[in-house]
């Protein structure tokens, strides 16, 4: 896989995955590092987003993120 172009979110997996594997070594709740990670990505959102868009983006994520429930703007 090393040879091979990685997507952005496998990128993000492979670095998120490696986070919470060296969270988890060091005695950590992989929640908290989560949360700093969720800070992080805030951070970087409002380098080039208004807080009206951030909210927007962190809303929209919050309202959908029941794995068990289907939503309108899916298709079957």
């Amino acid at each position: 896989m090393s040879d091979a172009i990685l997507s952005t979110s496998q990128i993000a997996r492979k670095h998120f995955d490696k986070a919470i594997h060296e969270a988890e070594a060091a005695g950590y709740d992989p929640d908290v590092l989560a949360r700093h990670m969720l800070g992080c990505v805030v951070t970087q959102y409002l380098e080039k987003r208004s807080v009206k868009d951030v909210r927007s983006e962190l809303t929209f994520l919050a309202d959908h993120c029941d794995p068990e429930t289907d939503y309108v703007f899916m298709r079957p």
